[in-house]
């Protein structure tokens, strides 16, 4: 069992999915392998991971599936990867579940992010954060970032100005998972974790969430891969392409 002092080194990403809203992307490509700021979604992922201690990925997925064995299997460095193909669409939950029978041992903790996210933060604090209150999971929580622009108006009905996209004071599910292994058997086989197994664990106080402090954007749409890349040049400082 990994000691509490011990990184988590295995991880798994869930890039299953046909990711409909992001065509003509996907039209070739599963979302995963989508281009942000010049490099496929997963090898972000792949690398930020390989930073922080992760030694195995079980990368599961359906769609393309050949694309992205293809691309894994091209890759040097970073974590050495398991592929594991849905012959069915198992749902976030199922996924989880059918990607875990890839990871090594049987009592380690493990990350899970799904294949749509983007994002930096320390995991060994998330780490930490997760054995300091002893829970079966631990979710990244993400400040929630409307699409949609605020109109800033007085009582007696004046305009005085508009907020576009502003962050509002709520906490939304930023699909990057710590979990200990026990929880596997508590996932559904088909379906999603969010509204089975989720809800039994909060009810028992197992489930905590932490708040990413750090960079984090999910990429659903042409619109988002676009002000994803964006985001990412004006961190490194430099000039957009995409």
């Amino acid at each position: 069992m990994t000691g509490l002092t011990s990184p988590v080194t295995q991880a798994i990403i869930l890039a299953g999915g046909q990711a409909t809203r992001l065509r003509p992307y996907t039209d070739t490509r599963p979302k995963a392998m989508v281009e942000v700021a010049g490099r496929p979604i997963i090898d972000h992922q792949l690398d930020w991971l390989a930073g922080h201690g992760v030694e195995h990925a079980v990368v599961s997925c359906g769609y393309k599936a050949e694309v992205l064995r293809d691309h894994l299997d091209g890759r040097t460095g970073g974590p050495e990867t398991t592929l594991v193909v849905e012959d069915e669409p198992l749902g976030r939950g199922g996924g989880l579940r059918y990607a875990a029978s890839g990871l090594r041992g049987s009592d380690d903790p493990f990350f899970a992010l799904n294949g749509d996210i983007l994002t930096w933060f320390p995991l060994d604090e998330f780490t930490a954060y997760h054995r300091e209150k002893g829970g079966l999971v631990t979710l990244g929580l993400a400040r929630f970032q409307t699409t949609w622009g605020i109109v800033d108006v007085a009582d007696d009905g004046v305009i005085e100005g508009f907020t576009q996209s502003p962050q509002l004071p709520f906490w939304i599910n930023a699909g990057v998972y710590l979990f200990e292994r026990s929880v596997v058997p508590l996932l559904p086989v088909k379906g999603d974790h969010e509204s089975s197994t989720f809800p039994e664990l909060a009810k028992e106080g197992r489930l905590f969430g932490y708040r990413i402090d750090g960079f984090w954007r999910g990429v659903d749409t042409v619109k988002d891969v676009k002000e994803a890349g964006d985001q990412i040049a004006a961190l490194r400082g430099e000039t957009s392409t995409s």
